[in-house]
């Protein structure tokens, strides 16, 4: 039947990345995903993401495994499927921008690992933050996609966006991702958006959207008669609530239309049994909560991503400051819009959360700032697409120069230092780079790999060995 198809959807499952990272905090550990891989690989699947975003952090520092060791098995079991990896522009998968020595080091090294698709994403949509990654996968012969973050605001006008879309097929990107981080594109603005989009450039179009605010299955349905290329889907066990439409539900639906995958749904239906016990098991130990499955219009109304609304919740909790909830969210808008409106993704997500926490718990405006609101408010994040709030800028920083150049031309090569600093740990070429972008937390892993080889902790020198926690 999938022969006779005009144009078929494709479909990129999430269940190995962004899904249990939105439901389960990345908790799914490479054991308990290597068993289902060969079946994963004999559905059809456009590609399967299973790499990057919060993955290799959680690796490290919550799994004690090494991302880099998944990524390889990953690539050894699926023999027909391309790996999709998320990949935050300058700041790779950490939270600071990196010298592009490192950046081009790490796409190289995902690439020669077994990443076949880079899908590249700036928190501002600042494009000068995305030309080094996208440079450094076409010589690795990677597919670059670049993924836009999307947003609500003034500026955001279809001209704003098939503008952007026109610069980033220039740069040299192999397709766009429209990146719905929080569920707020609408089903008919897709109808707009994907039309315009298709009109403005010849690139593929994907799409990626999360189920937060209740709207996604219609925003997909929407998106595909406009004509998308792709769409990001989650097998049922962990589909919905913070994380995507279900695989099976969308197969489903453009089953018998000119949009029919062509997949099997017995397959899939194996696929999900297999997911489902983790599922349960983790709503039993709390990993999952139930309250991250249902629908919040709240989204909708303060354009906040699920993410951030429970991270809101967990610092008003430590405060004991829980009934100041509302007044928190209300804040969160106007705080957005004194930083120049930037979309709410991660890093941008959490710095404008936290300050708005802030200026509720002290009952004055910008009386506490963080490092990380300077560090936007001087230019250190890149270009926003409105200009900052002058009054706010003047109180968090004075009279500190603000930067307009790319932030990462301030930055010398970094490669050779981090390098030397961590001689000691260093197994494979990728060590290096999982210190880069987490020193503390992959020493820690580091001294964890060498004493489960020897028992011993290396970190003591003095001759008193002692064992090493395991």
């Amino acid at each position: 039947m999938a022969e006779q198809n005009k144009k078929p959807i494709k479909i990129t499952e999430t269940i190995l990345r962004d899904a249990h990272q939105s439901l389960i905090a990345t908790r799914m550990t490479t054991e308990q995903m290597l068993p289902i891989v060969d079946k994963m690989d004999k559905v059809g699947y456009h590609s399967v993401e299973c790499w990057g975003g919060a993955t290799f952090d959680a690796s490290l520092r919550f799994l004690k495994e090494d991302p880099w060791d998944r990524l390889r098995k990953f690539r050894d079991g699926f023999k027909n499927t391309k790996l999709q990896m998320l990949f935050r522009g300058q700041n790779i998968l950490g939270y600071r921008p990196y010298a592009d020595d490192v950046v081009e080091y790490f796409v190289q090294k995902s690439a020669a690992n077994g990443i076949d698709i880079i899908r590249i994403f700036d928190c501002l949509n600042d494009l000068r933050n995305l030309q080094t990654a996208v440079t450094a996968a076409n010589k690795e012969g990677a597919h670059a996609q670049v993924a836009l973050s999307y947003t609500l605001g003034d500026a955001y006008t279809i001209d704003y966006w098939t503008d952007i879309a026109k610069r980033v097929e220039e740069m040299g990107a192999n397709s766009i991702c429209i990146k719905d981080m929080a569920g707020l594109l609408l089903p008919y603005e897709a109808t707009k958006l994907v039309t315009a989009l298709k009109s403005a450039t010849s690139l593929p179009i994907q799409l990626h959207t999360h189920y937060t605010s209740g709207v996604a299955s219609m925003t997909y349905m929407k998106a595909v008669e406009a004509g998308v290329d792709v769409i990001d889907t989650a097998m049922s066990p962990f589909a919905l609530g913070t994380s995507q439409p279900a695989t099976e539900v969308m197969v489903e639906t453009f089953k018998g239309t000119e949009y029919d995958t062509g997949f099997d749904q017995n397959l899939l239906a194996e696929i999900a049994d297999y997911f489902r016990p983790i599922r349960d098991e983790a709503l039993e130990s709390g990993l999952l909560n139930p309250k991250n499955l249902g629908v919040n219009i709240k989204t909708l109304l303060y354009q906040v991503p699920g993410g951030m609304l429970s991270n809101l919740t967990s610092q008003l909790k430590e405060q004991g400051a829980e009934d100041k909830y509302y007044e928190v969210l209300e804040e969160v808008p106007r705080v957005r819009k004194d930083l120049g409106e930037p979309p709410l993704v991660t890093p941008s997500s959490q710095i404008v959360g936290t300050q708005a926490v802030f200026n509720v718990l002290m009952g004055e405006r910008y009386k506490m700032v963080t490092k990380e609101t300077k560090d936007v408010l001087s230019g250190h994040y890149g270009a926003t697409v409105k200009p900052f709030d002058p009054e706010v800028q003047k109180k968090c920083i004075g009279d500190e120069e603000v930067i307009t150049c790319r932030p990462a031309d301030l930055l010398q090569p970094e490669l050779e230092t981090l390098e030397n600093e961590m001689a000691q740990y260093k197994e494979q070429d990728e060590d290096v780079l999982s210190y880069a972008l987490f020193p503390q937390v992959a020493t820690d892993f580091f001294k964890y790999r060498q004493a489960q080889k020897t028992g011993v902790d290396p970190s003591v020198a003095d001759g008193e060995n002692k064992a090493y926690p395991v």
